[in-house]
Order: structure tokens, then C-alpha cells, then sequence
């Protein structure tokens, strides 16, 4: 059953969702030099969660687990690269069931987005395609994974999602990344006069003297910018939906692309901030012995330089001077999302339907942003990759601008949105309703958090692709891998860099006991509790 009277109004959701962004890269969470009024204003009357984490730090992945409530191993999207679904059940399908008008607007990422072919090598290779996989092929045409493809929207710049999409009854789409959006966005910018083949990417780049791979000065103008248009695009749909009465209750989310890399910040927003200004972490200074074989493999084997740092989405290392320009970079493209925040709550405002809207902010996982001369992500579950932001805004205020240090995170946010809609959630779904946390502050969980990482991929010194499952406590994080001569441990209370490897330390076995043990025990409750029986035997 649902956590919550069920004589509560029904309240309208604005979920706000960027994409590869740490949580202490906003103002309210005391970032030094990032400015995020709007954002902060969320915080201000909301409750913001300051241990909030990823269960898997990977878009698609954690997408799947932000719609469906569930862990990868449960919905399947283990790593990017497998679709999710549509026979999963989401919170939104339900919300859109029990009578909400559901909306998505920008970035999706349930579904492939490049043409690239897998890199992961079958072990066994079928005779027969029906006998390829463990279960049998879904009956659904294959065109119905094809929606976030690149050849879909070329084929038809004006392609219509088939909808209900993942429980979306209206999309506006925008894959990718950075200026090289894709999808619906396109043909909205080419209808405000926009001209991709002359604009986007760093062949089309305006003259300046950055040195950060993988970052260069858009030709984009702001105002054709796909923050602008993800913000353009909610604001019509909310006056849309209060032109036709708003009958029912809303579910939108506005999915940023950014500040996921490419760094390029339009405009105004490129050099917002000056490099000069942005102070390394610890971590970039002290590199340490007993730091894991894969950070030690970063920097031995991808050291700055290595032109293969200019493309792709694997971690790579920096100079100090490209740490700080992708930090500035960085803070540009988010502030640019905050104004566009700002514009789409000042139109809710407007538009009368503030007072009974929860506004939600959070992300799809972090960037090592500098932290142990690294930038971008990768399978290594330091602070900076693992914990996102999250906000919870009622609009009655409460607990307004208070800070909440329960141990939650992504699996968490649809029992929550379902609780509060006084919704009953489906059989399977896991994570708890956050309500409790939102009205007293105090953690009802049980002071762990799981997350999984499994590679397509054969890379940090790996030769084919592996798994890590990490435990975070309120004190310790353990992280352990398949297939690999190492496991992490970490005192996060007095080694808050995590720089210190505690793992084979005498002094800590029984810690290390411990936490082996909780960890066992989280992965036996993730272990599947649908389909329900249907019998005693």
C-alpha cells in the first residue's frame, strides 16, 4: 500500500534531471565558486539529500533505475548498450494508469543512441537466434528500440515517438551530448534558422585558446543551444496544459544534456567562469601507492597528451591546467541550466501552478572533474562518480532549505514519487518511499547503499569486460571486482579523498569482515521478488 493518507490532494511533479553531474557542484551544496540561484531556490524550500547516490554510474543504467524503481540486475539495462525493455513496468506508466498527464522533455537515454556495434564478445556464439539469449525474443519488432538511434531522425526529422513511451504520453527527444544534440532537437533548431553542418562540433568551433580535450567554443548560439531547447520545450508544454484546463494532475521532466562532455557552454557561458579561480582537489596532488590498479593504470597508461583523450566517454587524465578548464567549462554549461530552471519554474509560477507542484532536482551520476588527476567517468566508485544531487521541493515548504544526510539514492525515486501520489507501487519494485526522510529529516533506511557496475568494455588495464559492486555506510565504502587481484576499502570520515586503500591493512579485517557481510546480505535482498506466485508448489 501506498506510505500516505489517501485524501491528500494530488500534487503535479516538474522532475528536473541533468546528466553527468556531481553533487557538490551546485551553490546550495557550498560549491566555492559555481553560482546556481534558481537551483538554490529549489533547496531553499525543499529538503536537499547530501548522501544520495547512483545504483549503477552510468547513463543508461541508472536511467532505467530512476523509471523503474529497480536495480540493473533486476530491469537488464546492466551497462550502456541494452535498451530497456518496454515490457518493464515504470513508475510513470503507473502514475500515467492512475490518471497523470506524463510528459518527457530532452533527454531520455532508455534506449541506444549511437550506431556503434557492442564491443563485448559473445562467449557462445547460437545456431539459432530463437536460442541466442536466455529468454526467448520478445514478440515486438525491432524498430521499437530504434527511437533514440541516429538513423531513425535522419530518415524523418519529424519521426513521432509511438507513445506511450516508457509511460511518456508526450515526448520532445534530444539524445546525445553537448552541442551535438540530436533527435527532435534538430528540426527545432533548424526552424529558428539553425544550421547544424555549419555550427556544431569543434570543426565548426569559434577561435579560442582552451587546451581541455575535449572541449571547444560552440558556434551555437545560446538561444539555439539544447538547454534552450529543453527549457522552451516545457515551457510550451505547461502552456499547453493549463490552455486545456489541467484535469488531471502532471508528471513532466525536463532531462538536461548537460553538463555531460563535450565541455561547450554557449556564448555568455564560455567563459562565465575563469580557470584561474577553480582550486584542485587533494586528491590531484597526493597520488598515492596504495591507490587501486586502475587509477594506477590511468595514469601510466592515458597520461596527458595521449591524443585519445579527444574523443570518447572513458576517463582520461589532466594537466592542472586542463583540470581547471573543464571545472570552468563545466560550471558555464551549468549555469546555463540553471537559468533555464529558472525560466521554466517562473512559468509554473505564472501560470498558477506552483502551489500545488513538487518540484524534484537530481542527476544521472556524477564527473571525476579533476578529482586524482581524472576527468570524465569510469568503473573506479570514488565520492565524485557515485553521489548526485537530490531535491525535494513540497510546495507548502516543508522542512524548507533543510539538509537531509540519510544514505538514499536513485532506486529510491520512484517509490517516492508513487508514495506521495498516494499511488500502490508494482510487485518488484525496491528502494523505499523517501517521505519519511522529507518530513523529519532522520535516515529510516538501513544505512547502506548498493551499487552495481558491470563493463561491456575491456578497459583500465582489464582484458575483457568485469564487474564491480560497491557498498557505501555512513562511514566506510567497500568495492569489489570480478576478476581482478584487488577489492577497495575505504574510511570515508577520516580519508574523505579516498586516497588511502584499506583493503589488505591488518588493522582493518575485521571492518573489512563486516562490511564483506553487509554487502552479501544487500545483494540477497536485490535478488528479484517478481513475478509473484501463483502457488504454494
Amino acid at each position: 500500500m501506498a506510505d500516505t493518507a489517501p485524501d491528500r490532494k494530488r500534487p503535479n511533479f516538474l522532475m528536473i534531471v541533468t546528466d553527468q553531474h556531481r553533487a557538490d557542484y551546485l551553490g546550495c551544496a557550498g560549491h566555492p565558486v559555481l553560482k546556481t540561484p534558481h537551483i538554490d531556490g529549489i533547496a531553499a524550500r525543499g529538503v536537499r539529500f547530501d548522501r544520495f547516490y547512483v545504483a549503477n554510474p552510468v547513463c543508461m543504467p541508472n536511467r532505467a533505475t530512476l523509471v523503474t524503481g529497480r536495480m540493473p540486475s533486476l530491469h537488464g539495462v546492466r551497462h550502456n548498450g541494452i535498451p530497456l525493455a518496454l515490457a518493464e513496468n515504470t513508475f510513470v506508466d503507473l502514475m500515467r494508469h492512475e490518471g497523470y498527464r506524463t510528459a518527457l522533455i530532452g533527454k531520455s537515454h532508455l534506449q541506444n543512441m549511437t550506431g556503434e556495434p557492442p564491443s563485448m564478445q559473445r562467449r557462445i556464439e547460437p545456431r539459432d537466434d530463437a536460442f541466442a539469449e536466455a529468454r526467448k525474443p520478445e514478440a515486438l519488432a525491432e524498430s521499437a528500440y530504434e527511437e533514440e538511434r541516429p538513423w531513425t531522425w535522419k530518415a524523418d526529422p519529424d519521426h513521432e515517438i509511438p507513445t506511450p513511451f516508457y509511460g511518456f504520453e508526450d515526448v520532445s527527444l534530444a539524445t546525445m551530448h553537448s552541442d551535438k544534440v540530436g533527435a527532435a532537437y534538430i528540426a527545432w533548431m533548424k526552424a529558428r534558422g539553425g544550421d547544424p553542418a555549419t555550427m556544431v562540433g569543434p570543426e565548426n568551433a569559434l577561435p579560442h585558446d582552451y587546451v581541455a580535450p575535449q572541449g571547444w567554443r560552440t558556434a551555437v548560439p545560446e538561444e539555439l543551444y539544447p538547454t534552450s531547447y529543453v527549457a522552451e520545450e516545457s515551457i510550451g508544454w505547461l502552456d499547453a496544459y493549463a490552455k486545456e484546463g489541467g484535469d488531471r494532475p502532471f508528471f513532466l521532466t525536463a532531462s538536461f544534456p548537460d553538463p555531460h562532455h563535450p565541455f561547450t557552454p554557449p556564448g555568455k557561458y564560455w567563459d562565465m567562469y575563469d580557470p584561474a579561480d577553480f582550486d584542485l582537489p587533494e586528491s590531484f596532488h597526493r597520488l598515492s601507492n596504495q591507490a587501486p590498479p586502475t587509477l594506477r593504470w590511468m595514469w601510466e597508461n592515458r597520461p596527458p597528451g595521449d591524443g585519445s583523450r579527444n574523443v570518447g566517454q572513458v576517463a582520461y587524465t589532466v594537466t592542472e591546467r586542463e583540470a581547471r578548464e573543464s571545472m570552468a567549462l563545466t560550471c558555464g554549461m551549468i549555469s546555463m541550466i540553471d537559468d533555464a530552471v529558472g525560466r521554466i519554474l517562473a512559468r509554473l509560477d505564472a501560470l498558477g501552478l506552483a502551489d500545488n507542484t513538487i518540484v524534484v532536482f537530481t542527476a544521472d551520476h556524477g564527473d571525476f572533474l579533476g578529482d586524482h588527476r581524472i576527468v570524465l567517468k569510469g568503473p573506479m566508485h570514488f565520492q565524485a562518480l557515485v553521489k548526485v544531487p537530490f531535491i525535494w521541493a513540497e510546495p507548502c515548504g516543508r522542512n524548507a532549505g533543510a539538509a537531509c544526510s540519510a544514505l538514499a539514492g536513485t532506486v529510491d525515486i520512484a517509490r517516492t514519487m508513487l508514495s506521495r501520489a498516494d499511488i500502490v507501487p508494482y510487485n518488484g519494485i525496491q528502494g523505499r518511499s523517501l517521505e519519511p526522510e522529507i518530513s523529519t529529516l532522520e535516515d529510516r533506511g538501513d544505512g547502506a547503499v548498493l551499487i552495481e557496475d558491470d563493463q561491456q568494455r575491456a578497459i583500465m588495464g582489464f582484458e575483457r569486460d568485469f564487474r564491480v559492486h560497491s557498498l557505501i555506510t555512513r562511514r566506510w565504502r567497500l568495492s569489489v571486482y570480478s576478476g581482478a587481484g584487488h577489492c577497495e576499502l575505504y574510511d570515508l570520515e577520516n580519508d574523505p579523498h579516498e586516497l588511502t586503500n584499506l583493503y589488505d591493512d591488518p588493522a582493518h579485517a575485521a571492518v573489512r569482515a563486516d562490511m564483506l557481510e553487509r554487502l552479501a546480505k544487500a545483494e540477497i535482498e536485490t535478488v528479484d521478488r517478481s513475478p509473484f506466485p501463483t502457488a504454494i508448489a
